[in-house]
């Protein structure tokens, strides 16, 4: 009985409790008590084979279930960091768990794929600046740290492992611009910190801004995921992991709410939740942690 309390994280008297209750409705005794220890009855035993029976057609039942009813076409938008990383093992997930559905991915910079949220043109995306105003469903999801980065040819000095706001100083940066989650988040730390704002090469392209970089042409500030495409990342960029306070990127599951998502969508909103979180476990998404904010 300690054993099975222990496996079933319950104390031993609240199991015990159960069983008793559980006599009381089958008006027979189950398990048989001695100063040998616990042994089950002719009745404890026919019980358990017929309770094993049972919960093996309730898992069928489910999956037949889910197999039936999910079927249809959801729409999910990425932005180009997140998707290095999250779309190919989700699209593998959804279509090992979920093979009647079709999934649309979009990759897209954020602010674009707010803006399509907010047209219903996608179920669900990732966002990193989400308004409280819009009747979003928001999950917090990852929080990533943010990094400086630069092309490591051409530098006299190294960048140090780690690095503040104010020590940026003229550096020049390379950035989305206004509109885009990660650009709004820094704009709020600058202001926030009284620094002055930078006034960077804005460019609305994950892969240009890149090169744009790897060229010499400035630094920019992004989180570690940028790098994730880049073979030669180690070789031709280096990194400074920003210190400041609250400078994170946090990405958030946003969907149409719950009454307009199709069972599909729905589904694949839990397979998405799911897979970011394993992929953050397995430390295959770099300089991220699980999101434990507030939605």
């Amino acid at each position: 009985m300690s054993r099975a309390a222990i496996d079933l994280e319950l104390v031993q008297s609240a199991l015990s409790q159960q069983i008793a209750r559980l006599e009381g409705e089958l008006a027979t005794r189950l398990l048989q008590r001695s100063s040998k220890g616990v042994a089950p009855t002719e009745a404890g035993l026919a019980f358990f084979r017929e309770a094993q029976l049972a919960l093996r057609h309730v898992d069928e039942a489910a999956r037949a279930a889910q197999q039936s009813r999910l079927s249809g076409s959801v729409s999910v938008g990425l932005a180009p960091t997140t998707a290095s990383v999250l779309g190919l093992p989700l699209m593998q997930v959804v279509r090992e768990r979920h093979p009647g559905v079709r999934l649309h991915v979009v990759e897209s910079l954020s602010g674009h794929l707010s803006a399509m949220l907010n047209a219903r043109q996608l179920d669900l995306a990732v966002l990193f600046d989400t308004d409280p105003g819009r009747r979003w469903s928001v999950t917090p999801l990852v929080e990533e740290k943010l990094f400086l980065i630069r092309a490591r040819a051409g530098q006299r000095k190294a960048l140090p492992a780690r690095i503040r706001l104010a020590q940026l100083g003229e550096l020049p940066l390379i950035l989305p611009s206004g509109p885009h989650g990660l650009r709004a988040t820094l704009d709020a730390a600058f202001a926030g910190r009284r620094l002055r704002r930078p006034l960077p090469i804005e460019i609305d392209s994950l892969a240009l801004l890149m090169d744009a970089v790897r060229a010499g042409l400035g630094c920019t500030i992004q989180p570690q995921a940028a790098l994730a495409r880049c073979a030669d990342a180690a070789e031709a960029f280096e990194l400074a992991e920003i210190v400041d306070a609250r400078v994170r990127r946090l990405n958030s599951l946003c969907s149409l709410s719950d009454d307009e998502l199709s069972p599909a969508a729905l589904a694949v909103r839990v397979a998405l939740a799911q897979c970011a979180r394993t992929l953050v476990a397995a430390g295959q998404w770099a300089g991220a942690r699980v999101s434990h904010h507030e939605s």
